[in-house]
């Protein structure tokens, strides 16, 4: 990645989006100090990285500061850019990259112990509310979490728990936010005026919209419980009022203020962009999955962040129904969580009357499609230099926005998270200045470096020492910057997948052993090819090495850095290496299935090969 991009990264955003509200347990050595009316919990700064690649657990203070609540976003730089995303998915390219930018900072913030500012305005509860039918449908949410170690993937990071909120929905299932039951080994739930906690089940965790729905098996928990209503979407200045448990109290607390804003907002947990709500209601650490009603008491979306920044106060944000009710179907429909789709390009206003002009453009619409993700189905019908200026006959903006509501315009990514994996969209286009419609299939994205890392381990293989792995951001998030390389940043900001299941294969760390001598300083390099044949993902690799008759094992690095390791040798050296750093097993789990081979297109290379 260009040293723009670092910089970026340390220096330009000030601001401070938090979307971890769950309340995280502090650390013994943790104090309090009152600063300016807020709380702020002082802890040790986080663990160095020792040379010894073998760590063990965890320590305490790490599992504290891996969940301390903060990520740097570029607030709102998205609608200044020049360049948009044009789906309710957050990519990598421009956009995407300010929303990595904020997962990256959050790591960061989470390694050095940054201040956790509790905002403690507003945190009463309403006479008038205090009796309230609604208010019993709100729970306490206790989680226990297990964060995987991404930097030795065999092993788990020390626990730690944390408090949030949740509601009753109906027919037994209750939602909370998707980051409260993160990595969750163990959920426990606590009614209003309860002192039994109940033991919780994650049914679905939705990443990109930051929402969990949870049941309880308990016929106790049930007794007497209410359900919520979910009103419709409401209007600015529309009064709102926030209901959960902040700063981990055992209280019920209510918080209320106005409805200040409604547009397509970034969502911090699965770096998405979706609809959402923005009020001046108070929120804090513990009120997140909490429900925000209206003044008739209905639902109208779940608190999950807050914005932090010198020059804004009160700025809260809320998931709409809109959103919440999208979850709900597509579990109902397919029996788990699939995902909001996207269109998978990359588009640019149209302000500009020259370029309008210069595309055959006649009205003052449309938005330039400058770059298709290959593995999208878009790729199969828009090409660069189309202009699309409506989505399913609704006409698009040259600023890429479309009507809502009476007198309002948003993100045309609007229109797109409204649809379902699978659903087709009729695009119409203009291209080479000729009016055409077309039709594209929607799906959810599927980044060449994730997010998030699906189940509870991530993909590891270990061959004479040499451990690889794949390149996901939480593995950036747990690494340094400077460790990563700015070559292996700029793929995770710009790149995209050519093809259905290439992923990035990296060679993390080289434990010591007298198989790889003069091999142990390497660390985070990605491995482009082995005996000759470029690799597609980890499984890929796997196999190549499993079905390897030769008698040398040659790894080839970028930079043209090549390493040759003698089969024989590496077989034999490979239980003295995992007994001499306790690792259970030389791969992770789901590299024991078989690997299947699939015929596909690499548009990069315009021939067909086996992943």
């Amino acid at each position: 990645m260009a040293v723009a991009v670092t910089s970026c990264r340390l220096s330009q955003f000030t601001s401070t989006l938090i979307f971890r509200s769950s309340l995280i347990s502090q650390p013994r050595s943790a104090t309090l100090q009152i600063s300016n009316g807020s709380i702020t919990p002082k802890a040790s700064s986080h663990r160095s990285r020792p040379s010894n690649p073998q760590r063990g657990s965890s320590s305490s203070s790490s599992s504290s500061s891996k969940s301390s609540g903060e990520k740097n976003i570029p607030g709102r730089s998205k609608d200044g850019r020049p360049n948009s995303y044009a789906d309710g998915n957050g990519g990598r390219e421009d956009i995407g990259r300010a929303q990595s930018t904020s997962v990256k900072s959050f790591g960061k913030q989470r390694k050095d112990k940054k201040d956790i500012r509790f905002d403690l305005r507003q945190q009463v509860e309403p006479e008038n509310l205090q009796n309230s039918a609604f208010l019993n449908a709100v729970v306490k949410v206790y989680c226990t979490h297990t964060t995987p170690d991404y930097s030795l993937p065999w092993q788990k990071q020390r626990q730690y728990t944390s408090t949030g909120s949740a509601f009753i929905i109906g027919d037994g299932k209750l939602l909370t936010n998707a980051h409260c039951v993160e990595y969750d080994t163990q959920v426990k739930v606590k009614k209003r005026g309860d002192d039994t906690k109940y033991v919780a089940k994650v049914l679905a965790r939705g990443v990109d919209c930051d929402i969990a729905l949870l049941s309880v098996e308990s016929k106790e928990f049930w007794e007497g419980a209410e359900s919520l209503n979910f009103g419709r979407l409401p209007c600015l200045q529309d009064a709102v009022t926030v209901v959960g448990y902040p700063l981990g109290g055992d209280t019920i607390s209510v918080t209320k203020g106005v409805v200040s804003r409604i547009e397509v907002t970034s969502y911090a947990h699965g770096s998405s962009d979706l609809l959402g709500i923005q009020i001046d209601a108070a929120i804090n650490p513990g009120n997140s999955g909490g429900p925000a009603f209206n003044e008739q008491g209905e639902c109208i979306g779940v608190a999950f962040q807050v914005y932090r920044s010198e020059a804004a106060e009160n700025i809260g944000y809320v998931i709409p129904t809109t959103v919440v009710s999208h979850f709900l179907k597509d579990y109902e429909r397919n029996g788990k969580y699939t995902g909001f789709p996207s269109l998978g390009i990359f588009w640019q206003k149209l302000e500009n009357p020259a370029l309008r002009a210069c595309l055959k453009v006649q009205s003052n619409e449309g938005v330039l499609v400058r770059r298709v993700e290959p593995i999208s189905d878009s790729n199969n019908v828009l090409k660069e230099g189309d202009v699309i200026v409506s989505f399913d006959d609704i006409r698009i903006g040259c600023e890429g926005t479309v009507p809502f509501r009476s007198s309002e315009r948003i993100a045309f990514r609007y229109l797109v998270s409204q649809k379902f994996a699978g659903d087709v969209a009729e695009l119409g286009i203009i291209r080479a200045g000729k009016l055409m419609g077309v039709n594209v299939v929607l799906n959810p994205r599927v980044h060449l470096v994730p997010y998030h890392i699906d189940g509870d381990q991530p993909s590891y293989i270990i061959i004479a020492g040499f451990v690889f792995t794949t390149l996901s951001e939480p593995l950036i998030d747990e690494e340094s910057e400077d460790s990563i390389g700015l070559k292996l940043l700029a793929k995770a900001s710009y790149s995209l997948a050519r093809f259905k299941g290439e992923r990035i294969v990296i060679l993390s760390q080289v434990l010591a052993n007298e198989a790889n001598i003069g091999y142990e300083d390497m660390s985070n390099q990605q491995v482009l090819k082995f005996n000759g044949t470029r690799i597609k993902n980890i499984h890929h690799l796997a196999h190549l090495i499993d079905s390897c008759k030769d008698q040398d094992l040659v790894f080839e690095f970028e930079d043209n850095y090549i390493a040759v390791l003698e089969r024989k040798a590496a077989t034999a050296a490979l239980p003295c290496i995992l007994k001499d750093y306790g690792i259970p097993s030389e791969r992770s789990s789901d590299l024991l299935e078989p690997y299947l081979y699939r015929e596909v297109v690499d548009p990069a290379r315009n021939k067909e090969e086996n992943i």
